[in-house]
């Protein structure tokens, strides 16, 4: 197991982490990082514990605005696959009609065909 120091707020932090999880690891406590400063920014010196909440609370907040965007998209994505399977099977549906159509048809032809065929050897005669 990998051990790195992180800096958030000013304080470092030794943390664990798998083996080749240490780039990702890092580049999060920078990311929660920013949020503190951000929020820094924002509200000025309240205090480090307050400030660590508030950045808490705020990737908290993103993260659940992000997985209901998530969840309505795959649920988009849902009604589209539905929607397309409706429209294949519909289009095999008319294909299908189409053949039959056509197949009755061509019976059509084959017995006028037939039929002329014979009234023509009829005439011959």
């Amino acid at each position: 197991m990998a051990q790195i120091i992180v800096t958030i707020n000013g304080r470092s932090f030794r943390m664990a982490c798998d083996d080749g999880e240490e780039d990702r690891l890092t580049a999060l406590a920078q990311r929660f990082d920013g949020c503190i400063d951000s929020l820094r920014g924002s509200f000025g010196e309240i205090g480090d514990l307050r400030l660590t909440v508030m950045a808490g609370i705020m990737v908290t907040d993103e993260l659940t605005e992000r997985e209901r965007r998530i969840k309505a998209l795959e649920e988009e994505i849902a009604g589209l696959r539905d929607a397309r399977s409706a429209a294949l099977a519909r289009v095999e549906q008319t294909e299908t009609l189409v053949a039959e159509r056509v197949a009755a048809a061509a019976e059509r032809i084959e017995a006028l065909a037939d039929g002329l065929g014979r009234a023509g050897r009829t005439d011959e005669d």
